[in-house]
């Protein structure tokens, strides 16, 4: 029987669902795609006749172009980005996505003008089926390109000088309030930040969450260190704290990376952490657990920011239009605070 859907367009994750399949596989037993069971087949073939799904003409007119691979693309100008845990954690949440599909993972780093290039022409030429593209600095020209390419891409995080229509983010501005208020309320009062770099919205937003809830709590924001995200850069970072600062009691590091280099420093220096000053990270990586003493830090779910990216670059490339995404963020106390 033909359900009466007339008065809206039935979507492709109400066929999946009526199926009991995955968005990915709906989708491609609607596209005549290769690799479907013949059990999966029949039954998106059931919903489809049951709740009378129109395929998108676009998402066809994608599906007879496929490539059959997207990108997971880091756009720096550092060789050693993978070495930051946070980027391993996101190709493991979007792999746990592609596995699902027929869909090849390539992992792209744009840290030269070589990769750079590449990448332009990638988007330019459509040599892939979609892209996702992370850590965009500044007026990086990639982002205004990816913008206007005919490829599907999605952000991870936004670029600092425009909202792309298609991104998944944290709350990286709550986040480093909820942190930043952490220490005011176990009674920190000089409390200093050693920020993420400010040519990427994440750090831009987590320097303003430290700065609004010392403006809530009274307490002076001035006792700053611009950071990069690394280890060693929260090393230096936290030397010069120091040799400005001797009588800061806390400090909120814009990342778990940063702040590991950070404690090193305090504890060259003869600094007791938490008792002479406090510490809290941000991200959550699974070595905070194991710094000693083991980190509080910001949690952001790291492996759903790659699934759901990679969630919205397969809806994009089906044809439909996703909505942004924020991921929430919270606090996990630990004994550096």
């Amino acid at each position: 029987m033909v359900t009466d859907h007339s008065r809206r367009q039935v979507t492709l994750d109400e066929v999946a669902e009526r199926a009991g399949v995955s968005r990915s596989a709906a989708s491609r037993v609607i596209n005549n795609a290769p690799h479907v069971s013949k059990a999966k087949r029949e039954a998106v073939q059931r919903a489809v006749t049951d709740l009378g799904y129109v395929p998108n003409a676009t998402a066809r007119a994608l599906a007879t172009q496929q490539v059959g691979a997207v990108v997971l693309a880091i756009s720096s100008d550092n060789p050693q980005v993978f070495a930051d845990p946070f980027f391993a954690e996101v190709a493991v949440g979007v792999n746990s996505v592609l596995e699902e599909t027929e869909l090849e993972l390539i992992l792209q780093l744009a840290t030269s003008s070589r990769g750079q290039t590449r990448l332009e022409q990638l988007l330019r030429t459509r040599q892939a089926d979609g892209v996702m593209l992370m850590s965009m600095h500044g007026d990086d020209p990639l982002a205004q390109l990816a913008e206007k390419s005919d490829v599907p891409v999605v952000f991870g995080g936004t670029p600092t000088n425009f909202e792309p229509q298609y991104y998944v983010d944290a709350d990286n501005r709550g986040g480093a309030r909820l942190a930043t208020e952490h220490l005011v309320a176990t009674g920190r009062r000089r409390i200093a930040t050693i920020t993420g770099r400010m040519d990427e919205s994440a750090g831009t937003a987590r320097y303003k969450g430290y700065q609004e809830a010392l403006a809530v709590a009274g307490l002076d924001a001035g006792r700053v260190v611009y950071g990069d995200f690394s280890e060693e850069g929260g090393g230096q970072a936290m030397e010069q704290l120091l040799a400005e600062h001797p009588d800061l009691d806390a400090v909120f590091v814009a990342s778990d990376q940063m702040a590991i280099g950070a404690m090193r420093v305090l504890k060259l220096a003869g600094k007791t952490i938490p008792g002479d000053v406090a510490v809290v990270g941000f991200n959550d990586v699974a070595l905070a657990r194991h710094t000693e003493p083991p980190l509080t830090t910001v949690a952001q779910p790291i492996q759903s920011l790659g699934r759901e990216m990679a969630r919205m670059l397969l809806a994009l490339i089906a044809g439909e239009s996703p909505t942004p995404l924020i991921l929430p963020t919270r606090l996990v106390q630990r004994a550096s605070s």
